[in-house]
């Protein structure tokens, strides 16, 4: 596993869990506001972690932690991703796994062994601003397309969350994107925060009142869609 980065605690990224956060290098995708650029773009700037070394922190600390999340980047480009998962929950300790999306068969495979116990899939925009908001061109949204019906048919707790950009998203994309995901069980629309670390500059969010709007507006396609850091 190429780790880049070991959050040891936190309350916010498994919810409901006390649990770490491993971050994995690497992305397939380049969307222009990702908060965490180094992992995709340049993570030789950080220091890779030992593998063995973030594994003997979660053993240590498992009466304290619930679970572990694994984010990146993008977690199924790691080729021993289930080999790690499986040493984390040999602990008895729970699994969130976020993911692009981009993988089916191999979130359907950690799916099916039940390595996994919570799912966070980023939506990015409508079918048609796919891949201009992942910065590919000509970019297939049929593996997407897969992930999204494989998390809701597994059984697996999930939640389905979209960064909403005021430069690249509008109510019509993000109700073309609640079609895209409909029925779910939930979906976070979060407001876009500059990091300092994204790979395109230029981006703003809208205010409260606006997300608001956008809450109403695409709650009549998804039921429970909810504001996350607003």
């Amino acid at each position: 596993m190429v780790i880049h980065g070991l959050q040891k605690m936190t309350v916010l990224d498994f919810p409901g869990k006390i649990a770490c956060t491993v971050f994995t290098a690497g992305c397939n995708l380049r969307c222009g506001f990702c908060h965490n650029a180094r992992l995709v773009t340049h993570p030789e700037a950080d220091e890779r972690l030992d593998e063995q070394e973030v594994l003997s922190y979660i053993y240590k600390r498992k009466g304290m932690l619930d679970g572990v999340c694994i984010t990146g980047g993008e977690p199924l480009l790691q080729p021993d991703i289930k080999q790690f998962i499986r040493k984390i929950k040999e602990t008895g300790l729970l699994l969130k796994l976020d993911t692009n999306g981009c993988y089916p068969e191999k979130l359907r495979e950690l799916l099916d062994e039940k390595l996994v116990d919570y799912v966070a899939m980023d939506i990015k925009n409508s079918p048609e601003e796919y891949g201009k908001t992942v910065g590919v061109e000509n970019f297939d949204i049929t593996p997407i397309k897969q992930s999204i019906e494989i998390i809701k048919a597994s059984g697996v707790d999930y939640e389905f969350r979209t960064t909403v950009v005021r430069e690249l998203h509008t109510k019509e994309s993000l109700l073309a994107a609640a079609e895209l995901i409909a029925p779910a069980k939930q979906w976070f629309l979060q407001g876009f925060v500059d990091s300092g670390d994204t790979i395109d500059g230029g981006f703003s969010a809208y205010d409260k009142n606006f997300m608001k709007e956008l809450q109403e507006s695409v709650s009549q396609i998804v039921e429970n869609v909810e504001l996350r850091g607003i």
